[in-house]
C-alpha cells in the first residue's frame, strides 16, 4: 500500500514549507505522496501541483491523496521541467516547492524496474517510460564513458576493471539482468566484509546515467527559485553528495556569494541575491528516524526563501 511508505525528514519538510503558505505547493518529485499527504494536512490553504516523470508513481499518489482531490492536481513530467509546467497550467508563482530526490520504495523495491541488486530482473532502471535502459547503456557504451560514469556518478574506486568486465562480458552475450550484473561486480570486486553492497556503487552510476538525474538537478533548481513568490519557500531532499553539492553551491551563488576558483583573477560567475539560506547546513535525520527507516540514513535536506527583488 501507498501508506507503507515512509517519506524522509517530513517533520522538518513541514516545519521549513508551512510558513510559505497558503498558496500554489509544487512537490516536483511526488513519489508515493508522503510529503505532499502531510504538507496538505498541516496547511489546508495549499493548493498542490504533483509533478513525476513515473505513471506508476502518480497512480499510487493519487490513491494516497484522494481526500484532498479537490486541492490537487498531477502532472507526468520530469521536475527540470517544472517552470514550463507552471505556464501551460496557467498557474502563478508558487509559495512551496518540494523536491525530494532519487529512487522512492515503489521503483527500489520492484525487481521488474531493475533498480536493485537484491532481487532479480530486468537492467531497467528508468524512472519513466521512455528512454534507453541500463541494459542499453551496457551494451553501447565505450569503455572510456563506462569508466567515467561509474567513477564520477558512483564514485567507484574500481571503475576501470568493472567497466572492463563489462566490455569483456558483452562481447560474449550482453548483460540483461540484475542479477548479471551484480555478480559481475561482485567478481571484480571481491565479497568479504564491506559495510555496503559490493554492486551498490556501480548500480547507484548506472541510474544517475540513464535517468539523467544530476543533469536535471541541474538545470531545476535556480528556474524554480526564480519561479517562487517573494517569500516563497524551496526544500531540496537528497541522497548523495553529487546531488548535496549542486544544490548547496547554487544556492550559494544565489545569496550572492562568488563561486570562481580562487585563483580567477576576476569574478566570473555574476552571483546575486536572490534568496536567503534558511538551512546553514543540511539537515540530517536523526537516530530514531533512520532506526525506523534505513533508507533516510544518507537524506540531507537544505532550503531557502526567496527574497524581495532589491
Amino acid at each position: 500500500m501507498a501508506s507503507d511508505h515512509l517519506p524522509v525528514l517530513t517533520d522538518r519538510v513541514v516545519e521549513l514549507l508551512v510558513p510559505a503558505g497558503p498558496g500554489l505547493l509544487v512537490d516536483a518529485t511526488i513519489g508515493l505522496g508522503g510529503h505532499a499527504e502531510a504538507l496538505l494536512q498541516a496547511e489546508p490553504k495549499f493548493q498542490l501541483v504533483g509533478l513525476d516523470r513515473d505513471p506508476q508513481a502518480l497512480a499510487r499518489a493519487g490513491e494516497r491523496l484522494q481526500a484532498f482531490t479537490d486541492r490537487v492536481q498531477f502532472v507526468e513530467e520530469t521536475f527540470d521541467r517544472l517552470p514550463l509546467v507552471l505556464r501551460r497550467l496557467g498557474l502563478g508563482a508558487p509559495a512551496a516547492v518540494l523536491a525530494d530526490l532519487g529512487c522512492s520504495s515503489l521503483q527500489l523495491d520492484s525487481a521488474e524496474r531493475g533498480f536493485s541488486f537484491t532481487g532479480d530482473g530486468p537492467l531497467d532502471m528508468r524512472m519513466g517510460a521512455s528512454g534507453p535502459t541500463a541494459a542499453d547503456l551496457l551494451e553501447n557504451a565505450e569503455w572510456e564513458e563506462l569508466v567515467r560514469i561509474l567513477r564520477d556518478y558512483g564514485e567507484e574506486r574500481r571503475a576501470r576493471a568493472i567497466a572492463r568486465a563489462i566490455v569483456r562480458r558483452r562481447e560474449e552475450a550482453p548483460l540483461r539482468t540484475t542479477a548479471q550484473l551484480s555478480r559481475l561486480v561482485q567478481d571484480v570486486i571481491g565479497g568479504g566484509q564491506r559495510r555496503i553492497h559490493p554492486a551498490t556503487r556501480t548500480f547507484q552510476a548506472l541510474r544517475i546515467a540513464v535517468n539523467d538525474e544530476l543533469g536535471q538537478l541541474e538545470r531545476f533548481v535556480e528556474p524554480a527559485i526564480r519561479s517562487l513568490r517573494t517569500g516563497g519557500r524551496i526544500a531540496v531532499i537528497s541522497f548523495h553528495s553529487l546531488e548535496d553539492r549542486i544544490v548547496k553551491h547554487t544556492l550559494r551563488r544565489l545569496t550572492g556569494r562568488c563561486t570562481c576558483p580562487p585563483d580567477f583573477p576576476v569574478c566570473r560567475c555574476k552571483p546575486q541575491r536572490v534568496v536567503e539560506v534558511l538551512t546553514s547546513s543540511p539537515i540530517r535525520p536523526d537516530d530514531d528516524e533512520v532506526e525506523a527507516n534505513p533508507r533516510a540514513r544518507s537524506a540531507r535536506l537544505r532550503a531557502a526563501a526567496r527574497r524581495r527583488e532589491s
